[in-house]
Parts: C-alpha cells; sequence; structure tokens
C-alpha cells in the first residue's frame, strides 16, 4: 500500500519532470508570436509576423521541402528492411543472433560525429556529395536500430500459433507473411517509421556533412542563421518542428495507440 507522503513525492517528481521538460518548448513557442525584432519572453506583444515571414522565405522553403524528401528517401530505405530485419530477429533462429544484437547498439556506441564523417567519406568516394537522397540514406542507416527494435517487439507479441493456422490452411510463406505476419507486426511499423520520419527531418550533423550550400536541408539552414543573429523568425520555425512532433504523437495515437507504443517499449 502506497502512502500519502510516497505518493505525494511521487507526483512531485512527475509534475517537476513536466515543467523541466516543458518550459525550454513554451519560451520559444512563445517568443516566435513576439511582436518585436528580438527574440524575449514573454514577448513583447503578440503578432505572427514572423510566421509571415518565414512564410515568405525561399530559403526556408526550399530547405523545408529537402528535410520532407530527405525523411521519405530514409522511409522508403528503412521501412522494408528494419521490417524484415525485425521479424527475421524474433521468428527465425538466426547464427551470430548476438553479435547482431551488439551490432545494432553501434550507433548508440559510436559518436555520431564518426558516423557521419564515415557516410561522408563513402559517398564522396562515388560521387554523391551534394545531393539530397544520401542524407535520407544516411539517416535511415544510422537510426535503423530503432524501427528493427519496434518491429522485433509486435513480432515477439505476435502468436506463433495463427502463422501455423495459416499454414494449415494451405497458405504459402508469402501469402502468410502478407496476410498474418505483416498485419501483425503492423503496429511496430507504423511506430518505427513515424519515429524514422521525425529523427530524418530533424537530422542536424548528418546533413551538415552531407550537403552543401545549394541542397542544405532545414536543421542546417536554422544552423546557419543563428551562427550570425537569432531573430523570432527562428523561433516560429523552431515552433513548427513542435507542431510537426504533436502532429506525430497524434497520428501515433490514432493509427496504433499510445497504450500500444509504450508496452512495446
Amino acid at each position: 500500500m502506497i502512502s500519502q507522503s510516497q505518493r505525494f513525492v511521487f507526483w512531485a517528481l512527475v509534475a517537476f519532470s513536466v515543467v523541466i521538460l516543458s518550459v525550454p518548448t513554451i519560451i520559444v513557442v512563445g517568443a516566435s508570436f513576439t511582436a518585436g525584432n528580438i527574440i524575449a519572453f514573454p514577448p513583447e506583444g503578440l503578432s505572427v509576423k514572423w510566421y509571415e515571414k518565414i512564410a515568405l522565405a525561399r530559403d526556408l522553403r526550399q530547405a523545408f521541402w529537402r528535410s520532407l524528401l530527405v525523411s521519405f528517401v530514409c522511409l522508403i530505405v528503412s521501412v522494408p528492411v528494419g521490417t524484415l530485419a525485425g521479424i527475421a530477429l524474433t521468428r527465425y533462429r538466426l547464427r551470430f543472433t548476438n553479435a547482431l544484437q551488439v551490432y545494432l547498439l553501434l550507433p548508440f556506441t559510436i559518436p555520431l560525429i564518426g558516423s557521419g564523417i564515415g557516410m561522408m567519406l563513402v559517398f564522396g568516394s562515388w560521387g554523391l556529395l551534394g545531393s539530397v537522397w544520401p542524407v535520407g540514406v544516411a539517416c535511415a542507416v544510422i537510426n535503423l536500430p530503432f524501427i528493427i527494435w519496434s518491429v522485433s517487439s509486435s513480432a515477439a507479441a505476435l502468436d506463433s500459433d495463427l502463422e501455423l493456422a495459416a499454414a494449415n490452411c494451405g497458405a504459402g510463406r508469402i501469402e502468410t507473411f502478407l496476410h498474418v505476419t505483416l498485419p501483425g507486426v503492423m503496429p511496430g511499423v507504423i511506430t518505427g517509421g513515424l519515429l524514422m520520419f521525425v529523427l530524418a527531418m530533424t537530422e542536424f550533423l548528418v546533413s551538415l556533412l552531407l550537403t552543401d550550400a545549394r541542397t542544405v536541408t532545414l536543421p542546417v539552414q536554422i544552423y546557419n542563421s543563428i551562427r550570425s543573429i537569432i531573430t523570432p523568425d527562428l523561433a516560429a520555425v523552431s515552433s513548427i518542428f513542435v507542431v510537426l512532433a504533436l502532429f506525430a504523437v497524434w497520428l501515433l495515437d490514432r493509427l496504433v495507440g499510445l497504450e500500444i507504443f509504450l508496452k512495446s517499449k
């Protein structure tokens, strides 16, 4: 039985964590609506002129569309590979499974700058630096463990008797995969896909190393802008990222359900 004091301490820690996580976002969003010409919180009056400015800024629009392209390329590469790899690691007895699991941890143990430089050398030797699509491929390679783990969680929760029943009813391996296995792991695929999309959309370091001045993505464009002066239009861009993240969470809740997502973790 939890005592009153323990319950108070627990909810106090929860409230403290929520405040610490929310304050930076609240400040950025609030500063984006300032009527002044410098970034400030509380804002100097309320205005949406900075959102109008970024909507009319050609360089920001182009960088935004490049970031979207990077995210879609990342999805095209990571979803099929991550789905098949996640199912294989869970459903089949593979050689060197433990070694593969350790290998999937490398993106989290190797500094991102090391992975980025490696990608830069590879794509540079192929003469592909300066294009946008290699950034999406690099994001897929670096963040691939996320979707593999997500699909593996769904595959582990899928009753294997369903696949056996389909086989007993005369379904082949491909039919069983398409009509039983894939729908069963779809929550993990959707969860991992949304996560990969958001990570690719906000990836900075890899984009910085693989793009040039003509093909910068939105995070790199923001970085280039804040090197001179931080203005409220950058807060407006950051607010758009916040909205995209909230939309991803809402979409995840509608398609999968946050309870299923949290249980898969």
